[in-house]
């Protein structure tokens, strides 16, 4: 599907999240992930972020997956620590070349003409003054820097084999399958620690039994699931 401010040029997602921009044209690259940048900077997360959190202080242990790079987790107070970014995330930054293998914080001023969807600013690296790019898993990415997604994917398996043997739930939301990675592993669970998934889900939320399919949005998924609850 087009990415909405892309659609009247005519491109899709795919084609705007291509890491050859920031060679080809930085500042067009830099229209797209700006936009996201500042976009995301200005999304408050949702309630049902809240309600999530709140669940965390209750239960023994929590790991919060997530393909998104928006870091509203973090956002919502959620701890650094307990949250794998499988795609990276768009508030850290890394050489486009790359000069190193060094990652810093997304804290730069990115103006775009919403017009044009280019950027007016382009980041430059810290280290070498080539231009920077979100440490973001692109399609047809070869230059990713995978070392903070690593490191948060070992506390994770840390995690997984703590839990082994225990009773373990998983809340699945608006994980689709045109990039299955989250299902996948949401049912990779319900497998090797016989997990409960929970797939909440408005357009694919089937999945089968003993798991539980809630065929509606995040919000209204969790809601449902903190009245079920209630009535324990």
């Amino acid at each position: 599907n087009a990415y909405p401010p892309y659609r009247r040029l005519g491109l899709s997602f795919i084609d705007a999240a291509n890491p050859d921009h920031f060679e080809r044209d930085p500042a067009f690259g830099w229209g797209f992930y700006g936009h996201r940048t500042n976009l995301y900077r200005a999304t408050v997360p949702h309630p049902g972020f809240a309600l999530l959190l709140e669940w965390t202080r209750r239960c023994n242990d929590f790991f919060v997956v997530t393909s998104n790079v928006d870091g509203q987790f973090q956002k919502a107070g959620f701890p650094e620590e307990k949250i794998v970014e499988v795609h990276g995330s768009i508030h850290h930054l890394q050489c486009t070349t790359p000069c190193s293998m060094k990652l810093w914080p997304n804290d730069e001023s990115i103006p775009v003409n919403e017009e044009t969807m280019r950027a007016r600013a382009i980041p430059r690296c810290r280290h070498c003054g080539a231009i920077a790019r979100p440490n973001i898993l692109m399609f047809g990415d070869g230059a990713w820097i995978a070392r903070r997604s690593e490191a948060q994917q070992q506390r994770y398996r840390d995690f997984l084999a703590a839990c082994r043997g225990t009773k373990t739930v998983v809340i699945e939301m608006g994980a689709g399958t045109a990039i299955p990675t989250i299902r996948a592993a949401s049912e990779r669970l319900g497998t090797s620690h016989q997990a409960t998934v929970i797939r909440i889900n408005p357009r694919e939320p089937r999945i089968d039994p003993p798991h539980l399919s809630l065929p509606c949005g995040a919000v209204e998924g969790l809601n449902g699931i903190k009245r079920a609850l209630a009535e324990l």
